[in-house]
């Protein structure tokens, strides 16, 4: 994994010391007059700007800037508060203290490679910035713009950025050679780096990955790989040193998954994970299989679901040899504490991954409640919802670990899953309005079985599964379910809305023990029939009758929480059907009537 990383990052020729950064304001300098403007780099005009990405500036890691006493700051990219000393009076004694030394230190850096490079334009800025008048100005500048504190800021002089210009980066290389304990390698020890295989010097302290603030990890970023514990640690070595990788090795991976985060990441839920992924080779975004599951706008004319079956034709058909021998890679994160978690790993072939996609939407195709086909396709937020109410935030990071690698991988469903669907699928069948049952949870339900019997080789039974209502279906559970729906959508008809119908006063003991509830329910539908006309009760008592021929024996005593889960599909697929042929009926007297 790690390895791959590696790889990846290293497209973006990473380098330590260097690293890719936003920064959305630039203090202008004239070499001459000096102070000239405050400009917002990026795009102002949008909401959230996040600014401009310069790609090589200079930078420290943690380590390099916690060791020795001196306070210690990066060099031409800083915030707002380090370079200008901008609302620090704000804050408590200490913090405040801490950003005048990193002031101290900025300044300190420009004057040095200033004198070492002979540019006097980093010396003039220098001065500039020591001089508490410019300061005011720049702050007055800083406020009327409203720059928060933590805003990155560089500088700008005669119209050049020096941190677009190379003139310093050679220096800045030595300089950090020459800072004490500058790479955190104090053991001189050559170790086999896990990452390449070769023998260097391992990192003591690797830098932090950033992007994981939303998802349980921390602002200032979280470490991949440390050992800042005595139980993480064997064999005498310190720190990294037990999983020895090179500084070149740790930061092409950080270079590679702040990347991964910042342009190809998926959160699955708030706070609990979220998703990266990348290929061997290009894939284009609207070919890219793992975006489908969040239906990007680009499919919005194109099922998610047929996108994949026509991409699975031309690899099979030899149309897309571009993309026939590709790989995949994802990874599911999250933040614990300063560290980053992983919640699991998964490689392979990128037909394989077309290929599951593609089973993953065909297996959770189920009717919608009024009885029309799905007009789309679920998103894995929209399935993962449909398993706890009312919010996301209640669904446990392994559960959603664990679904995601179900859709990635073609694996079947776990049982709990599809109990925690049932659960919640009981809770909606009980309110007035059986419309507002989730057919994303049934889907689950429906998928849970198909995985079950595809992993049994159990063909026949898979065939017989079907996203709309199948009349000859082999389970006394589902045909229970069905009896259940003629029975209650029977009562409504007689009745119209009651408080506590049917449904709310039997479906629960119905649905575990069938054999006590629903002969005593199909005697006592004759009242019901009574108040309908002729036509309308003789097709309900038809209905109820093949139902019960469907049964053949008396409905089983028990069912087990599997069979209860039939018993919900059952039900759920015979409302619908009832529902369109209602609305198929009433078209047709319409058209009678006009016509």
């Amino acid at each position: 994994m790690l390895d791959l990383l590696a790889k990846y990052g290293q497209k973006y020729e990473p380098e330590p010391g260097f690293k890719p950064k936003e920064v959305r304001w630039a203090i202008i300098f004239d070499s001459k007059s000096g102070f000239q403007a405050l400009v917002e780099l990026g795009q102002p005009d949008q909401k959230k700007n996040k600014g401009r990405t310069f790609n090589k500036c200079p930078d420290l890691s943690q380590s390099e800037l916690v060791s020795g006493s001196e306070t210690k700051c990066h060099f031409l990219v800083e915030t707002a508060s380090v370079v200008a000393l901008y609302n620090i009076d704000a804050e408590e004694t200490k913090t405040r203290d801490k950003h005048r030394d990193k002031h101290k230190y900025f300044i300190y850096l420009l004057e040095k490679a200033g004198k070492d490079l002979e540019n006097p334009a980093l010396a003039t800025i220098a001065e500039w910035l020591k001089n508490s008048k410019n300061l005011e100005v720049i702050q007055k500048a800083l406020t009327e713009k409203k720059v928060k504190p933590t805003d990155k800021v560089t500088l700008c002089i005669d119209g050049e950025f020096p941190v677009e210009q190379d003139y310093w980066q050679n220096w800045w290389r030595t300089f950090r050679r020459n800072m004490k304990g500058e790479s955190g390698t104090e053991n001189k020890t050559l170790m086999r780096c896990y990452v390449t295989g070769e023998l260097a010097l391992p990192l003591k302290t690797h830098p932090k990955i950033e992007g994981l603030a939303g998802d349980g990890g921390l602002a200032s970023g979280d470490v991949l790989v440390g050992f800042d514990k005595e139980a993480y640690c064997s064999y005498g070595l310190d720190q990294s040193a037990n999983a020895a990788i090179s500084e070149e090795a740790a930061h092409a991976y950080r270079t590679g998954l702040n990347d991964l985060l910042k342009n190809h990441s998926q959160r699955l839920v708030k706070d609990k994970a979220k998703v990266v992924h990348w290929y061997k080779k290009s894939v284009q975004k609207e070919e890219d299989p793992l975006m489908w599951l969040e239906d990007p706008p680009e499919l919005a004319a194109l099922s998610a679901q047929r996108a994949a079956r026509e991409l699975l034709k031309s690899i099979q058909t030899g149309a897309r040899p571009d993309i026939a021998d590709n790989y995949y890679y994802a990874l599911t994160l999250s933040g614990a504490k300063g560290r980053v978690m992983v919640r699991d790993w998964m490689e392979g072939q990128f037909e394989q991954l077309v290929l599951n996609i593609s089973q993953w939407f065909d297996d959770l195709e189920i009717v919608q409640p009024d009885g029309n086909s799905p007009a789309h396709y679920p998103k894995f937020t929209a399935v993962l919802g449909s398993l706890v109410a009312p919010h996301l935030d209640d669904l446990p990071a392994p559960t959603v670990a664990k679904l995601w690698k179900v859709a990635v991988r073609g694996e079947p469903i776990p049982y709990a899953i599809m109990a925690q669907a049932l659960t919640r699928r009981k809770v909606e069948i009980f309110q007035p309005n059986e419309k507002q049952i989730n057919m994303n949870g049934m889907g689950i339900i429906k998928a849970y079985h198909l995985r079950k019997y595809r992993k049994e080789d159990n063909t026949i039974m898979a065939e017989k599964l079907k996203p709309v209502l199948n009349e000859d279906f082999p389970s006394a559970a589902y045909q229970c379910g069905r009896l259940m729906a003629v029975l209650a959508d029977l009562q409504k008809a007689a009745l119209g809305d009651v408080s506590a119908g049917v449904v709310q006063r039997y479906y629960a003991a119905a649905s575990t023990t069938p054999a006590l509830v629903l002969g005593r329910l199909t005697r006592n539908s004759q009242f019901h029939l009574n108040k309908l006309d002729p036509g309308l009760a003789y097709w309900y008592e038809s209905k109820i009758a093949a139902i019960w021929q469907k049964l053949q024996e008396a409905p089983p005593r028990t069912l087990s929480l599997e069979e209860q889960s039939f018993f919900a599909l059952g039900y759920y697929q015979q409302l619908a059907d009832m529902r369109i042929k209602k609305s198929t009926n009433a078209e047709k007297e319409k058209e009678e009537v006009n016509g």
